[in-house]
């Protein structure tokens, strides 16, 4: 039995690391797992996806004894059953899935999971890092509002568009529709102003171009059906412009209420050109909190 035992701990020429390890294949719908033989009557067994289906999953692992299992990271799938394994106390390893697929030595009758459980238990697959805690929070707020940010910038396109078919050259004297002196233009396009002196009279006393010049690029041909494609852009920019902000709150509360697990007097992050600038305190909590662990 010890000499049998010996041959599968050496089994193709790599020992043994992780002895009580399994492997997931993570799916849209269902999560294929295998544990190692002989821990239970099935080896491979297929659970469904609701949170009920994942702690089956977890009871079902802690009963074969499993302290550590590998899953890949398939798109956002994984996330919830990950951490309700963590939560659990087992040790988990999320990897790519280009790595396992690309390791050679796989038999064309192993399942996904299967492969994966081999290779955790050889200790061939490297874990992918995952953010702890509030960090991970952190970055979602940081995520979300990037996206905000991208999809605003998507309004600012059309309504230059719609300018332009109207013959309104406002983009030639002003660098930036979306600043202050080109959103103020805009809004008063929107709600009826056509005079372009009193238009002009609108521009920011920073504007390069003068009065006559502007007022000379809003000389156009007026379109209700272009003023209204201008109006619900310009509106739905406002929209998201008034997310981000309540994004950029919610951000700088959580980034109060961090603790921090780093020295206060330490320098690492230290940026001169930013110490006074308006992202200095950003700059300073996000590196903070990149050392908390």
């Amino acid at each position: 039995m010890a000499k049998a035992r010996d041959r599968r701990r050496t089994l193709d020429g790599f020992a043994e690391i992780n002895h009580d390890a399994a492997g997931i294949d993570v799916g849209n719908a269902q999560h294929w797992v295998a544990v190692p033989a002989g821990r239970d009557a099935e080896s491979v067994r297929m659970f469904g996806c609701f949170t009920a289906d994942l702690h089956a999953l977890a009871n079902w692992l802690e009963r074969c004894g499993i302290k550590t299992v590998a899953l890949e990271s398939t798109g956002v799938y994984w996330i919830a059953l990950y951490e309700i394994l963590e939560s659990r106390g087992f040790k988990v390893c999320v990897v790519n899935a280009r790595q396992a697929k690309n390791l050679p030595g796989r038999k064309t009758d192993v399942k996904d999971c299967q492969w994966l459980q081999q290779l955790h238990t050889y200790g061939l697959l490297a874990a992918s890092f995952r953010p702890q805690g509030e960090i991970i929070i952190l970055r979602r707020y940081l995520r979300h509002r990037e996206t905000l940010v991208q999809e605003a910038a998507t309004c600012i396109p059309r309504i230059q568009k719609a300018l332009t078919e109207m013959n309104l050259q406002l983009a030639n004297v002003i660098s930036d529709i979306s600043g202050t002196t080109g959103l103020r233009i805009l809004r008063a396009i929107v709600e009826g102003e056509r005079d372009p002196q009193r238009l002009a009279a609108m521009r920011d006393w920073r504007i390069k171009a003068t009065p006559d010049e502007v007022a000379k690029s809003l000389l156009g041909n007026w379109r209700d059906e272009l003023i209204f494609v201008v109006g619900e852009n310009l509106a739905l920019y406002e929209v998201y412009q008034q997310k981000v902000e309540r994004c950029d709150y919610r951000i700088e509360q959580h980034l109060k209420n961090m603790s921090a697990q780093v020295d206060n007097n330490t320098n690492l992050c230290r940026n001169p050109e930013r110490e006074n600038g308006p992202m200095a305190t950003l700059h300073h909590s996000t590196c903070e909190a990149s050392f908390i662990v």
